[in-house]
């Protein structure tokens, strides 16, 4: 079983306009609406792929039940900590005609210390039967920022893999638990360690600041452009297969879930990012965050390339 933990989650609303102007009354040709943030879209992932997997964090008021509501139609086991705090919304809006993709989040809403120490005994309910942890998203306004690290302290000790997605101060806190994975793509690395990554050399020296700190694997995302991974003396380059895109929003998260499967299966950090790759372009086909087709992510992995930098 894998544990997805995200505070912070969403009902979410995916919009797509023939063509898209500003300032202009505009009539959607498709609407969709499901359930997203990072940890339940990796959830999602992790279970279209077959896997075994719960998912906790915060649901309050109607967005919070229609949260709900949809996982259990999906198939995803959820055991969230109901809150006052009402789900945030996020809008998804997508231009045909110009083809753009915009995002319009909703930011979360404060929670009381006590939610957090509710979700801390969700993630010990849950520790001893799972494989391994995945803690992604941002946390709650003034939430402790070692939350992170103490539930990667705690699954480390078990002996549980864990996998980060944050960025930040979160992210920092976290290092010194020593993660087994840390995921950001390159603007959120570029943030944490405070300064820009012009190029694959920079970005790499990033990513190995991280490994001086604790983490144990890195993984940089880039969008369509190849990635980057980094374990002890190795790193790789991973290019995912050219793709006609729908929506990209969800893809870092289907990147983690397809990723975190396959280093459970005990593949090597190189070739378990193939299929994070090729998960991520799969979500980018769909209209959907997290609603990927396994078959497709099967083709998209055979045409994914990995190549050992050192």
């Amino acid at each position: 079983m894998f544990l997805c933990v995200g505070p912070t989650p969403a009902a979410q609303r995916v919009m797509v306009f023939p063509r898209l102007t500003l300032d202009a009354v505009n009539r959607a040709r498709l609407t969709f609406d499901t359930a997203a943030g990072k940890a339940v879209n990796v959830a999602k992932v992790l279970r279209a792929l077959g896997e075994t997997v719960v998912v906790t964090g915060f649901a309050g008021g109607d967005r919070g039940t229609f949260l709900l509501d949809t996982l259990h139609r999906l198939g995803v086991a959820a055991d969230f900590v109901n809150v006052p705090e009402r789900t945030r919304e996020c809008v998804t809006v997508i231009d045909e005609a110009g083809g753009t993709v915009t995002e319009l989040v909703e930011e979360s809403r404060w929670v009381a210390p006590s939610a957090y120490e509710a979700l801390w005994s969700r993630v010990l309910l849950h520790l001893p039967a799972c494989r391994a942890v995945v803690l992604s998203g941002t946390l709650t306004p003034e939430a402790p920022v070692d939350f992170y690290a103490r539930c990667v302290a705690r699954a480390r000790a078990e002996g549980r893999l864990t996998v980060v997605d944050a960025r930040g101060a979160p992210l920092l806190a976290v290092l010194a638990a020593r993660p087994g994975l840390v995921k950001p793509n390159r603007a959120e690395l570029a943030a944490t360690v405070g300064r820009e990554l012009p190029d694959e050399t920079a970005t790499l020296a990033a990513a190995r600041a991280l490994l001086a700190r604790g983490a144990e694997r890195v993984v940089v995302t880039a969008g369509r452009e190849p990635l980057l991974a980094v374990q002890g003396d190795y790193a790789w380059r991973i290019t995912p297969p050219a793709v006609q895109p729908r929506n990209p929003i969800g893809s870092g998260d289907a990147f983690t879930a397809a990723l975190v499967a396959a280093l459970a299966r005990g593949e090597e950090l190189g070739p378990a990012c193939r299929w994070g790759a090729a998960a991520g372009a799969a979500n980018a086909c769909t209209w959907l965050p997290g609603e990927v087709d396994p078959a497709q992510v099967r083709a998209f992995a055979a045409a994914t390339t990995v190549e050992p930098l050192y």
